[in-house]
């Protein structure tokens, strides 16, 4: 299973795969993560990838203009695999064991990672297949819920855990 993480702050998945299950995972080749920073595809001298929302209203968004071109790179980059585009949002479908067994199973997966108050909707439209939700609550971006799937969709990848039969004693498994 390969991870693509799209983000502003790649520097946050720092800490989650080096420990545990998820660095076991990586050292077994039963997962494979990268990480695109969105400001690679930025336009201007100062890497800028966020602006006002259209509209006037709080906060900022992240601009359309780079964050379309790391998904592009990305999936340029592994459309042999045929990977599912996912943005977390609270308005997102819930994250339940069924979605993260029905990823477990899939070769590949491209993770945008929000920020500030979204993404524009062209980029939901051209680009996502899939909105996730990990609670009813709003978070500062997009990294928790993708470190939480990731967790979640690999202890169901074969092998991972070590023993066959442990995911399948999860309180969630059926």
């Amino acid at each position: 299973m390969i991870f693509e993480i799209v983000t502003l702050f790649p520097t946050l998945f720092d800490g989650i795969f080096g420990d545990s299950i998820l660095k076991r995972a990586l050292e077994k080749k039963a997962i494979s993560v990268h990480l695109q920073d969105i400001r690679r595809f930025a336009q201007d001298r100062h890497k800028t990838a966020d602006d006002y929302p259209y509209g006037g209203s709080a906060g900022m968004v992240l601009k359309p203009e780079p964050l379309a071109g790391a998904i592009r790179s990305s999936k340029k980059k592994l459309e042999a695999h045929s990977p599912s585009v996912i943005f977390f949002t609270p308005q997102g479908e819930r994250l339940t064991h069924d979605v993260c067994r029905e990823f477990s199973r899939k070769e590949a997966v491209i993770l945008v990672c929000g920020r500030y108050k979204g993404i524009d909707q062209r980029i939901r439209d051209a680009y996502i297949d899939r909105e996730i939700s990990i609670g009813d609550y709003v978070l500062s971006g997009g990294e928790i819920p993708a470190m939480v799937f990731i967790d979640a969709v690999t202890r169901l990848i074969p092998g991972v855990l070590g023993n066959e039969n442990s995911p399948k004693e999860d309180s969630f498994y059926d």
